[in-house]
C-alpha cells in the first residue's frame, strides 16, 4: 500500500463514519468527539510544565491491557504527566474520567498535519501503543522527533498485512518503534523474518491486570442475596447471538441455576430486548431490590462491574464468539478459577487456545454443547474442580509482562526522574 492509498483509505473511512453518524450513536460520538479536537488538546496542555508520558489504546479492551503499565509508570515517575488517548468511543466514553492519568483525549484522525500538531501539543517524552492500532503519519512523526516509542502486548499472525508483499508501509510502521514487546514466540519469529529485530517476548499485561483486580476485588451490592443458594452463570460482554444461546441453555438447566448477563451494549433498546427474551424471569440491575431476589436472570444495565461480577460465577460465558471480531476478555473470568465457555470465533486469541488446551475453556458452538458439559459437571464434580484449578493456574503462570516493560524503560533510561 502506498502512502497516497493509505491517505485515501483514511479519507474514505472518515466519510463513511460521517454518513453512519446520521443514524448510529457510536459513529456520532466518533465525529462529535473530534470536532475542534486539536484545539482542545492544545488548550488543555498549554500550561502543563511536567514531562509527559503518552499511551494510546484503540478501545476499552486495549486500555485494560495498558492499564497495569500506566499504573506502574505513575508509581515510578510521579513527576510526569500521563496522557491517554483512544481511537474508539467505546474506550473514550467509558474511561474519559479515569483518575489514573492526567489527560484523556480522542486520537485525531491520522494525517500528516494532525500528526505534526498532535505531537507538538503533547510533546511526549515516551509514547506507548497497546497491541495494535498503528497510524502511519503519527508513527513517522514520532520517529522523526526521536521520541522513544514502545509497542506492548502485540500479537501477530502470518495473514496480516505486515507479512504480505504489498505491506511495505505497514512494515515501515514497525520500524518506527524503539522496541516491540510481543505475547509469544510465534509473533517474534514472524517479525524476525521481515527484518524486525528490536523485539522481545514480553507476554500479555492483561494477566497482571486481572490478577491485581481479583486480589483486590470488592463485593457487589445485592449480588450476594440474588445468588445465595443457587449456582450461577455469569455471562459477560454478550451479543444477541450469545444471548439466544444462553436463553436456551438456562431453560433446560435445573431450577437451582441462575444467570447474570452483562451485555456488550447496555442501551435502552437492547435491554428491553433482553427483558422480553426472558419474559417475567428477569430484573434489571438498576431496579434490583430484595423483592427481586427470586428472579432467575439479572440483567446488568451499567458498565464497569463485569470483572467484579465474575467472582460470583460457578461457570462463566464470554461473548463475542459469534462475531467476526471474536471473543472478549476471558482472563477476567479465568482469574477467579472459573471454567469459561465462548463461541466458535476465538482463533485470534492465544489465551483462549491455551485455556482450551488445559481444559479450562470450552467452545459453545450451540446451546446443546454447552448444556451437555454443564450437566456432565453436575454429575462429575472432580472434572469441574479440575477445570477451575486449571483456569486459575494458567492465569497465575503468565503474569510478569508489566515488570518486563518497566525494566526495559528503566534499563534504557528512556525516562528521567524529575
Amino acid at each position: 500500500m502506498s502512502v497516497v492509498l493509505y491517505w485515501l483509505a483514511i479519507r474514505f473511512y472518515i466519510l463513511a463514519v460521517r454518513v453512519a453518524a446520521l443514524f448510529n450513536h457510536k459513529a456520532k460520538l466518533f465525529v462529535r468527539g473530534r470536532k475542534g479536537l486539536l484545539a482542545r488538546i492544545r488548550y488543555a496542555l498549554v500550561d502543563e510544565k511536567r514531562p509527559r508520558i503518552w499511551m494510546h489504546c484503540a478501545s476499552l479492551g486495549e486500555f485494560e491491557q495498558g492499564r497495569p503499565v500506566l499504573e506502574k509508570l505513575r508509581e515510578k515517575y510521579p513527576s510526569h504527566a500521563l496522557v491517554l488517548t483512544f481511537f474508539s468511543p467505546s474506550g473514550y466514553e467509558v474511561r474519559k474520567n479515569y483518575s489514573g492519568v492526567d489527560y484523556v483525549f480522542y486520537l485525531p484522525v491520522d494525517s500528516a498535519y494532525s500528526a505534526r500538531q498532535f505531537v507538538r501539543c503533547v510533546r511526549p517524552s515516551l509514547a506507548l501503543f497497546v497491541k495494535y492500532d498503528l497510524w502511519y503519519f503519527l508513527l513517522m512523526r514520532l520517529a522523526k522527533k526521536n521520541i522513544p516509542l514502545i509497542l506492548q502486548s502485540a500479537i501477530f499472525r502470518k495473514e496480516q498485512t505486515f507479512f504480505q508483499w504489498y505491506g511495505w508501509l505497514h512494515r515501515r510502521m514497525l520500524h518506527a518503534f524503539t522496541h516491540i514487546f510481543v505475547q509469544d514466540n510465534a509473533s517474534m519469529q514472524l517479525l524476525n523474518r521481515i527484518g524486525i529485530e528490536h523485539v522481545s517476548i514480553g507476554g500479555d499485561t492483561r494477566f497482571d491486570r486481572v490478577v491485581d483486580a481479583a486480589q483486590n476485588v470488592q463485593p457487589v451490592g445485592y449480588i450476594q442475596g440474588f445468588c445465595e443458594g443457587h449456582k450461577i452463570i455469569v455471562a459477560g460482554s454478550t451479543w444477541p447471538d450469545d444471548e439466544q444461546l444462553l436463553k436456551q441453555v438456562l431453560d433446560k438447566l435445573p431450577a437451582d441455576w441462575k444467570m447474570i448477563i452483562v451485555p456488550h451494549e447496555t442501551d435502552i433498546a437492547h435491554m428491553k430486548q433482553l427483558m422480553d427474551l426472558h419474559d417475567n424471569e428477569a430484573v434489571l440491575w438498576s431496579r434490583i431490590e430484595k423483592d427481586y431476589y427470586d428472579q432467575r436472570v439479572l440483567l446488568v444495565d451499567t458498565v464497569g462491574l463485569l470483572l467484579r461480577l465474575y467472582q460470583y460465577a460457578d461457570i462463566a460465558y464470554v461473548g463475542g464468539g459469534f462475531n467476526k471480531t471474536g471473543i472478549h476478555n476471558i482472563l477476567e473470568a479465568a482469574v477467579y478459577g472459573k471454567p469459561v465457555f465462548h463461541g466458535p470465533v476465538y482463533h485470534k486469541f492465544k489465551e483462549a487456545k491455551d485455556l482450551q488446551d488445559c481444559s479450562a475453556a470450552y467452545i459453545a458452538a450451540d446451546a446443546q454443547t454447552m448444556l451437555n458439559q454443564v450437566l456432565l459437571w453436575e454429575e462429575e464434580r472432580l472434572g469441574y474442580n479440575a477445570a477451575c484449578i486449571s483456569a486459575r493456574k494458567y492465569v497465575m503462570a503468565n503474569t510478569g509482562a508489566t515488570d518486563k516493560i518497566i525494566a526495559y524503560i528503566e534499563g534504557k533510561e528512556l525516562l528521567k526522574r524529575v
